[in-house]
């Protein structure tokens, strides 16, 4: 007989209201904004608020309306070139730190977004989105690179037993090693030239200057951007933005474009952040390091640090792990103090290095210093001039109580400080530092005319579908119609609330859903007409073709559901865009036709106790 169980009424109620509520933010249009957010410690107030309204008025900009939403202050304005100007006009702020970022602003209310109801978000070919241009200093990571190769020859020559009163950098590419005794300069010169073949020395008196080649200069900068770039793609990855561009671009530039222009705030935060973590070990107490400040006397090998209190340290100068040999870092509350850290993992040579130290340290103090770059905007002389400023503190210096490797947790950052920095840390630390000096909106990189077109083609395939139904199978058509609209609800909410961008190959990938959804149905409606010419009664012969029906319809889309899988684990950009769209869709589709419009079926016919014919 023709039943529908009540629990699959329920089932079918609940996944129409859900489908319906995370589907209706896709209704409401973003509005392109600004935001601006505001640098740590300082607090979006009605001064900012007031400066901003200000600088709009100058420069001929009218918002829509200026609000603070997340702590940000937004800016909504009525079209993109509104959007440019405004940003335009609202660089000056960045000379106080405030970083003013491209946008979208939502439009949709507030309940939806308190049941985390978004709208799909679009790829670059149908929306566009913010193109960000990213100069790297390579000075910096040179600079850097130097410092190391200091650090490394200073315990190269202790362990080969040189006396020597100071190893360290001199001009733009090179480092002068100061020895104690003459006598010890070939045995110095011959151990740093099995380490360092390529460096040229130049031996003057109790001196020795080494001079970096220009060739091994040049690859310390190019690997500085390539190590840049795989540490970018692992930070947009990590902001779950489907599709980004991010390439080179000339010598010391790399351009990253997202799609869309959601939290670019956040992903200018995220994409230039440079935090990391120095492990370093501490000499002496806090007493040694006060009179070592107050009469100008640091002890040589060791540098002034300051901790959360501003009290001084003296910490070696001798980095025992850093940033760059960490694997993994995970955000969590140490059970025994209940405040937040980070639990951390090292590659092999950091864990070997922490497990010597701490073997021949138990007792003494380990310092973890989180170490910023905070990039600056000045103006010098009517110029704007772009720099950056070191900012180190010590964050827990405890005392080593027992020997351990590569896995170990430090402590003395807040909640959204243990959050980032673990994130920057999973994502790999940057070579040297970047200034953001372009950005701006693009527009969708495959024109509008083939946007409007593969929306035209969508609708029309889901009209013609409608069309044929509706005159061919008359109520069961429109039965059918009903179920493929359902299945559209449910397509566009299920890739909303997972966020999948949808780009124009998503469009096509949702086209052939509703060919396949139009197939399934088809094989329905003939089984039913098959068993009603065969002489079965009509509440018989619905329930026997929908039950017939069901097992070739699972089995065709169980094979097409295989090679959208194949097509998203072996494709890439668009390729995958297509394969989300199908999966997704078939999904619904194999719901939507053989159960939701069962239950329509079931309710038109199903009471029916004398029913002799049906519009089929």
């Amino acid at each position: 007989m023709l039943t529908y169980a009540r629990w699959q009424y329920a089932v079918l109620v609940i996944v129409l209201v859900l489908s319906a509520l995370y589907a209706l933010p896709n209704a409401f249009q973003k509005d392109p904004s600004i935001q601006i957010s505001a640098p740590k410690g300082a607090l979006v107030d009605a001064a900012l608020k007031s400066r901003t309204s200000t600088l709009l008025r100058q420069g001929g900009v009218t918002p829509k309306a200026i609000e603070t939403r997340d702590g940000d202050l937004l800016v909504r304005l009525t079209g993109t070139a509104e959007q440019t100007r405004a940003a335009d006009v609202l660089r000056p702020l960045e000379a106080d730190r405030y970083q003013v970022a491209l946008s979208l602003a939502p439009t949709a209310p507030a309940w939806l977004s308190a049941l985390n109801a978004k709208s799909m978000p679009l790829g670059l070919d149908l929306q566009g989105g913010v193109h960000f241009e990213l100069q790297v200093d390579q000075d910096a990571a040179l600079q850097k690179q130097l410092d190391t190769y200091v650090e490394d020859m200073r315990v190269q020559l202790r362990d080969a037993g040189v006396h020597f009163t100071g190893v360290n950098r001199t001009g733009a590419a090179a480092i002068r090693v100061n020895l104690s005794n003459p006598g010890e300069m070939d045995k110095t010169a011959s151990s740093l030239r099995q380490s360092y073949p390529l460096f040229v020395q130049d031996v003057q008196g109790t001196e020795l200057l080494l001079s970096i080649p220009d060739a091994e200069i040049a690859r310390i900068k190019r690997d500085a951007i390539e190590q840049n770039l795989t540490t970018l793609r692992n930070r947009v990855n990590s902001l779950g933005v489907a599709e980004p561009v991010i390439q080179r671009q000339g010598v010391d530039r790399i351009v990253v474009e997202l799609p869309g222009q959601q939290d670019t705030v956040e992903a200018k935060r995220r994409i230039g952040a440079t935090a990391t973590l120095e492990f370093r070990a501490v000499v002496g107490d806090e007493v040694q390091a006060a009179e070592a400040v107050t009469s100008n006397s640091i002890p040589p090998g060791a540098k002034v640090y300051y901790d959360q209190e501003q009290r001084p340290l003296l910490l070696s100068k001798r980095v025992l792990v850093s940033g760059d040999q960490l694997t993994n870092a995970i955000p969590q509350i140490d059970p025994q103090s209940g405040t937040p850290s980070v639990s951390i993992s090292l590659n092999t040579a950091g864990g070997k290095r922490m497990l010597e130290h701490t073997l021949d340290n138990v007792g003494k103090r380990l310092a973890a210093v989180y170490v910023e770059q905070i990039p600056i905007t000045e103006m010098v002389n009517g110029r704007e001039v772009k720099t950056t400023r070191t900012e180190e503190r010590v964050i827990s210096s405890p005392v080593i109580q027992g020997v351990f490797g590569k896995d170990f947790q430090t402590t003395g950052l807040t909640t959204e400080e243990a959050g980032d920095l673990a994130r920057q840390l999973k994502s790999g630390a940057l070579a040297a530092p970047m200034f953001f000096v372009a950005e701006r909106v693009i527009g969708p990189s495959l024109g509008r005319d083939n946007i409007e077109r593969g929306l035209r083609a969508v609708v029309f395939s889901f009209a013609f579908a409608l069309l044929f139904f509706l005159f061919y199978y008359r109520m069961f058509g429109v039965i059918t119609c009903l179920a493929l609209m359902i299945n559209l609800l449910a397509l566009v909410a299920v890739m909303s609330l997972f966020d999948a961008t949808l780009t124009l190959p998503g469009l096509a990938g949702i086209a052939l859903t509703v060919g396949m959804s139009v197939d399934a149905n088809v094989l329905i409606n003939e089984r039913i007409r098959e068993e009603l010419r065969a002489g079965m009664p009509p509440q018989a012969a619905i329930a026997t073709g929908y039950e017939k029906a069901a097992g070739t319809i699972a089995d065709a889309n169980l094979t097409a559901i295989l090679a959208g899988v194949a097509l998203f684990a072996f494709g890439t950009g668009p390729v995958k865009g297509f394969a989300v769209a199908l999966i997704v869709g078939i999904l619904t589709s194999m719901y939507t036709a053989v159960s939701a419009s069962r239950a329509i079926a079931t309710l038109i016919y199903g009471g029916r106790r004398k029913l002799k014919s049906i519009a089929i």
